[in-house]
């Protein structure tokens, strides 16, 4: 076989290996960020519980929180999309104002700008 016709042959097929390569990564990230946003939705929910009775067990609030704040990290290097940074922003500006409240005895926080970006980060992550 020539070297043109190798040439042109390997050419070719990294032509058709290379889109797939690359639409498999953002399908990975994609699917990432389903999962982030899944996990995220777990914490809010074990959030919302844990303000209900902080009076009575506050360090299951900071464990809600703590939660968050490691998916936020997790999320924060799966996407390069501007409304998902947004959302993550938004909720990491909303668990750290939980937070401050919790400890200064806030018995009953506002956490609606964290089940607001919560629902947002879902909504950035869906396909469809």
């Amino acid at each position: 076989m020539s070297a043109r016709r190798r040439t042109a042959l390997t050419i070719a097929a990294a032509a058709l290996i290379l889109p797939a390569a690359v639409g498999c990564s953002a399908l990975d990230k994609a699917l990432d960020c389903v999962e982030t946003a899944d996990a995220i939705a777990t914490s809010v929910s074990k959030l919302q519980e844990a303000v209900s009775t902080a009076t009575e067990d506050p360090a299951q609030a900071r464990e809600a929180l703590d939660d968050i704040d490691r998916e936020i990290d997790s999320l924060g290097d799966k996407s390069d999309n501007a409304d998902l940074s947004k959302a993550v922003d938004d909720l990491g500006a909303g668990v750290d104002n939980v937070r401050k409240s919790i400890e200064n005895g806030d018995a009953t926080p506002d956490i609606s700008p964290v089940t607001d970006a919560a629902t947002e980060i879902g909504k950035v992550c869906t396909p469809g």
